[in-house]
């Protein structure tokens, strides 16, 4: 778990940078609304994994580890780009700095297939809540350190010392994981006869045949949909109320991160103990309250008690919603090509929710709609997205129900 949890973070890293960090920079450097939308096209790395991840599945070296020859010279490329974007002057070579980022999601979202075919070898079924726990915690302690701590201290560091530190740390867990052996547990799972391309095609088309199937993608892939539209200009808006980078580093990176890790934990100690469509229900639900907190904190002059309530409590619910998901995912996938089917339904899950940040800039930016009008489009569809809940049970029970006929 702990070896989990230290891969996860280097995972978190650059993603915790682009969500939070990044638009507070970019935004202080006078960076339009719109450009400021649309980095979620970087994440395009992960996205597209699945079209990679049948390789990562299938090769590797037995001698290094099965998942221990992509881990290393992913987090070695992480940690070069870190170091080089270090030295990118901005705004005057824009492009290269998101280019760099680019790079770090690439590597990163590449590391997660090895690491997510790991965690999928070792897991039993009673492990999945408090191994998807430890998975979440561990990103979101990624995203903490580069998208909240290391904000909160840009005032000393500099945005330069922000990438160098992002660099050390992920040379910390390279070295971490070279010394540490591949579990032989997780060898034996896959480390025998490799599923060739033909089966791996056929038990992903069976598992597509399963009843319900269209529904389970349908739901990972809309979930976060409003949640994104929301989130992807809540950091901008703080930055136009008069909030400085400090602050909202603090508030939102790191004090809303530290709430986002409760619920992960809440969120994995609730999947072991529900049924996981319950959690789901359960946790969808509550997730829509602090959004519509945002939308009214648009409505009025936001105080910073406002805020930081509302931020705690939206990272809070959030954090149990996604564990949940996640572990559901899990308990979907075919272990026999456990790296490939997670994530395919991991890339579903991103592909889903990125229409969201171009989404909520176009409307910004060419239709002059105000945060307020954004903030209550993405609401409301969180809530409407409850509704796919129910026809999820009946596929459920259909699956139940073909697994247990003679």
């Amino acid at each position: 778990m702990a070896l989990l949890s230290a891969l996860y973070f280097v995972q978190g890293l650059p993603f915790g940078f682009q969500t939070t960090a990044l638009p507070v920079y970019l935004r202080t450097q006078g960076v339009s609304l719109m450009v400021i939308g649309s980095l979620g096209l970087l994440s395009l790395p992960w996205m597209g994994k699945a079209l990679w991840a049948p390789l990562v599945d299938r090769y590797g070296s037995e001698r290094v580890g099965r998942r221990k020859s992509w881990i290393l010279p992913m987090q070695l490329g992480l940690a070069a780009t870190c170091a080089l974007a270090a030295f990118v002057p901005v705004p005057d070579a824009l492009k290269a700095l998101l280019g760099l980022v680019f790079l770090m999601n690439l590597f990163a979202a590449t590391q997660d297939i090895a690491v997510d075919g790991f965690a999928v070898d070792l897991l039993e079924p009673h492990e999945l809540g408090w191994g998807n726990s430890a998975q979440v915690v561990g990103y979101k302690l990624g995203m903490l350190t580069g998208g909240g701590l290391l904000v909160w201290m840009s005032g000393s560091l500099g945005w330069r010392g922000i990438f160098l530190v992002m660099s050390a740390l992920s040379l910390g867990v390279f070295g971490l994981v070279a010394l540490t052996r591949e579990p032989r547990r997780a060898e034996g799972v896959g480390g025998g006869e490799r599923p060739s391309w033909h089966e791996v095609r056929e038990r992903l088309a069976a598992a597509w045949r399963l009843p319900g199937t269209g529904w389970v993608l349908l739901f990972i892939a809309t979930y976060k949909l409003g949640e994104t539209l929301v989130d992807v200009l809540f950091k901008p808006f703080l930055v136009d109320m008069g909030f400085t980078p400090a602050q909202i580093g603090q508030w939102v990176g790191t004090w809303g991160m530290v709430a986002s890790l409760l619920g992960s934990a809440a969120g994995g100690w609730l999947a072991a103990r529900m049924p996981l469509l319950g959690a789901l229900a359960l946790a969808s639900c509550l997730r829509v309250i602090p959004l519509g907190g945002e939308w009214w904190l648009a409505l009025h002059p936001p105080s910073a008690q406002g805020v930081i309530a509302v931020t705690v409590a939206e990272h809070f619910f959030g954090g149990v919603l996604t564990t949940a998901v996640f572990a559901f995912m899990m308990s979907r996938v075919d272990r026999r090509i456990g790296a490939t089917h997670y994530t395919l339904l991991a890339s579903v899950e991103v592909l889903g929710k990125s229409p969201g940040g171009p989404l909520a800039g176009l409307l910004a930016t060419r239709f002059g709609w105000s945060y307020a009008q954004v903030f209550l489009l993405g609401t409301v569809l969180s809530v409407a997205f409850v509704a796919l809940l129910w026809p999820l049970r009946r596929g459920e029970q259909a699956t139940r129900s073909v697994s247990t006929s003679p």
